[in-house]
């Protein structure tokens, strides 16, 4: 399975972004889609996450503006980012992770989103 992320860009403060993570292959029974940002110097930093039966769950840093569902008859995983601010600015991942036997972890290429003041 292939993760591939896309809909980064620049945009200014207060616009919107949608990205989006399509999954090549067919993913494992219950695996959860999840996306993650990360800036030079610091950790891969959580953002939000559906499993596969639909439950969601958002980084209280976005909540409120930014919003995630899960399409799984083709394998997606959109998150909508409302309000952006410069400190929004990351490289987007998206990861799909299976916690039961077998374990199983993928994580796409990423894609830059850039927010300016």
């Amino acid at each position: 399975v292939q993760l591939q992320a896309s809909g980064g860009g620049l945009v200014q403060a207060g616009e919107s972004l949608r990205l989006s993570c399509a999954a090549s292959g067919r993913l494992p029974g219950a695996t959860t889609l999840s996306w993650y940002r990360q800036v030079p110097g610091k950790q891969r930093e959580f953002i939000a996450s559906v499993t596969s039966g639909g439950i969601t769950d958002v980084a209280n840093s976005v909540e409120g503006r930014f919003s995630v569902s899960r399409h799984n008859g083709k394998n997606t995983l959109d998150l909508q980012m409302n309000n952006l601010r410069p400190e929004d600015t990351a490289v987007y991942y998206c990861k799909a992770r299976r916690n039961m036997t077998p374990v199983f972890t993928a994580w796409g290429q990423g894609t830059q989103v850039t927010v300016s003041s």
